[in-house]
């Protein structure tokens, strides 16, 4: 028996979409703690398993983690992207794709950083590295070419955050191809990092322009706690304009009393557009 799922496959022209911070693995926890990763991991394959997204951008995957999520999606899942240190291991925010309904066509990681091509450079006040994955790909059932960027702002510096929106701004501006982003913001949806993504124009929520919202609006920062409505929402999936979103949902599916995460995946199904004209 499988399990039930929210969104699930979802056939072309739609895409379905993922957020998800599946939450590092940490050592040293106390052996009931619903932090454990040994307690999560089956939880998280289950969840994934069921909803099959074709696009997911994943935050806080250590290297195994990062392979766990793609063998929990199947064999034709591929993943890009590597850890945030200097010696690209640690934390990653890895962009997880189904190899049958996209095709990369190129893709690359900078830090969040005033020297963005050194590796685990650090600036803006976050005293840890973060990253941005950027990718481009080519979506084989309708023809589309479009952008994928995720990310994880950091925890503590306001300013960093702000800064790290504005480099997102520029990566996106600088294409005019469909674009999706998303990422753990470390941010409410009430604050300066979200109005400067979303102020002007470049940048649209799913979450408010959804045709259709398929669960309550959860905070997605649950920290193992029963979700409560409109806390937190810190993980966002963003669009640009040309980008039709057809369904949002934030996903607290528990198994058994168990969460996967200490954050709500999200998920949007979107449309891209039309294929350009043949020439």
């Amino acid at each position: 028996m499988t399990d039930s799922a929210l969104i699930g496959p979802v056939t072309a022209p739609d895409l379905h979409v993922m957020s998800f911070n599946i939450r590092r693995r940490l050592p040293h926890l106390n052996p009931r703690s619903p932090d454990r990763w040994v307690h999560r991991r089956s939880l998280l394959k289950r969840l994934l398993a069921a909803e099959q997204p074709a696009l997911l951008g994943v935050q806080e995957a250590l290297f195994d983690q990062a392979n766990f999520v793609r063998h929990a999606l199947g064999d034709r899942y591929r993943s890009i992207g590597h850890g945030r240190e200097t010696n690209t291991g640690g934390e990653g925010c890895p962009i997880v794709y189904d190899s049958r309904r996209v095709r990369l066509l190129d893709w690359e990681q900078t830090a969040l950083s005033d020297t963005p091509l050194r590796p685990g450079s650090t600036s803006w006040g976050n005293r840890t590295p973060r990253v941005v994955v950027d990718a481009l790909f080519h979506d084989v059932a309708t023809g589309i070419d479009f952008r994928a960027v995720n990310t994880h702002l950091d925890n503590r510096s306001r300013t960093s955050r702000v800064r790290s929106a504005d480099v997102l701004l520029r990566i996106v501006a600088a294409s005019l191809l469909p674009t999706v982003v998303t990422g753990d913001f470390n941010t409410d949806a009430t604050t300066s990092p979200y109005d400067r993504l979303t102020g002007q124009g470049l940048l649209l929520d799913t979450w408010d322009t959804a045709q259709e919202r398929l669960t309550e609006g959860w905070g997605t920062f649950l920290d193992y706690r029963p979700p409560r409505e409109n806390h937190k929402r810190i993980d966002w999936i963003l669009v640009t304009p040309r980008v039709t979103v057809l369904k949002a949902a934030i996903n607290v599916t528990r198994y058994e009393g168990g969460w996967p995460s200490d954050h709500a995946a999200i998920q949007t199904v979107v449309s891209l557009g039309a294929p350009p004209p043949h020439l």
